[in-house]
């Protein structure tokens, strides 16, 4: 069937896949082969997330607010399909001559802490790492403030690290390395399961039966179904395993970015000690960053996606709610992501898809903050 698109969304699609060429070729010149195809899974990342409308936040607020459960189970098919590729990859990779590494890390009271604040932010910002790279992408004025404040969050939090990194933590325990990657497989899809039986019987308890799940519509202009969205970002997830080498991760880039444009105006970044073992990457091309570039594909791909879908329409007008929860919500998802590890795609995706107990645990206090998150938006009218 053929696709009739508008000239003003065309010239959006060439103008986003124009740039998305240019940096993949920057990438290239910078750091070769494989920092050019991750800014390209980035694009992958954006397209899938915006035609899957694949949020973490909403479907997080949605358990409960309207008992509603398919965004959470898609989710954990997302976790489940990456892990069949991911734990075989982490456990043999380096016998097989393709080193993996995943994310597993001490999680105690800073990460606790951070999670928290994580949680707490996206509800008011509306967005979570991902969510807020691609509805920016998408076209939403309000998430590139969101966006603005998430980096400065970031680069704020890097000012304290070490000095949260004195409060006790459980030391880094990886179930890869306890239960083996079938063990460790086994135990995530069972805990998985038991809480995709929970999602199920809040919705039929509150409703009767379980909401007719969305159909895909068009692959290249969508919408996605959830299900769909899941298995391309489990694609994304896996492709980043094989070509980078280690989980997807998203905000670390935000850091980054905060800590360059400080360290340009003259503010002394690179004598903290979160900077003073890593002052080269100040110094060099933000294209040399892996996350940073796949960061920059999302929101490409996001752009593309949007319009394909015909619905890049930038609205600049915000109410002032809008424009305080937007930072709010900014700040705090900044400063958390960088005391627990990351975001729903770092530390919760990330530590779960590496079989680390971290990811565990920030999925319990994450999942406390937006709660709290939940209730204010609800006070302050934002549904």
């Amino acid at each position: 069937m053929a696709v009739t698109i508008a000239k003003s969304q065309g010239t959006v699609i060439a103008v986003a896949t124009g740039l998305l060429a240019v940096i993949a070729i920057g990438a290239y010149n910078e750091a070769g082969m494989r920092q050019a195809v991750a800014v390209l899974i980035g694009g992958v990342a954006g397209l899938s997330l915006y035609h899957a409308s694949f949020g973490f936040t909403a479907a997080w607020r949605r358990i409960v607010t309207e008992k509603r459960g398919a965004g959470l189970r898609a989710q954990f098919v997302l976790i489940l399909l990456t892990s069949v590729v991911s734990f075989p990859l982490i456990a043999w990779g380096s016998q097989l001559g393709w080193p993996t590494g995943g994310f597993v890390f001490p999680f105690g009271v800073a990460a606790a802490v951070g999670a928290f604040m994580f949680g707490l932010g996206m509800q008011l910002g509306g967005g979570c790492g991902s969510g807020t790279l691609f509805t920016a992408g998408g076209g939403s004025t309000r998430m590139m403030i969101t966006l603005a404040a998430f980096v400065l969050g970031s680069v704020l939090a890097t000012a304290h690290l070490h000095l949260w990194g004195r409060l006790p933590k459980l030391p880094a325990i990886s179930l890869i390395r306890e239960l083996g990657p079938h063990g460790a497989f086994l135990l995530t899809a069972c805990v998985l399961g038991v809480l995709a039986i929970v999602t199920i019987r809040i919705e039929r308890g509150a409703h009767g039966d379980l909401a007719t799940s969305r159909a895909t519509e068009s692959f290249l202009t969508g919408p996605w179904s959830p299900m769909l969205g899941a298995v391309m970002l489990a694609a994304v997830g896996i492709a980043t395993f094989v070509v980078v080498g280690r989980p997807w991760g998203i905000t670390s880039a935000f850091a980054l970015w905060g800590g360059k444009f400080f360290h340009a105006i003259g503010v002394p970044v690179d004598t903290w000690p979160y900077w003073t073992w890593q002052r080269s990457a100040l110094e060099n091309s933000v294209l040399r960053d892996t996350t940073s570039v796949m960061d920059f594909g999302v929101i490409l791909g996001a752009m593309v996606a949007a319009a394909l879908a015909g619905r890049f329409a930038p609205v600049w007008r915000l109410s002032r709610r809008d424009l305080w929860t937007a930072i709010a919500g900014g700040l705090l998802m900044g400063y958390g992501a960088r005391l627990a590890y990351g975001c729903n795609i770092g530390a919760y995706l990330g530590g779960l898809v590496s079989g680390s107990l971290h990811g565990w645990l920030w999925l319990l206090f994450g999942f406390l903050g937006s709660l709290l998150g939940t209730r204010l938006r609800l006070k302050f009218g934002m549904g």
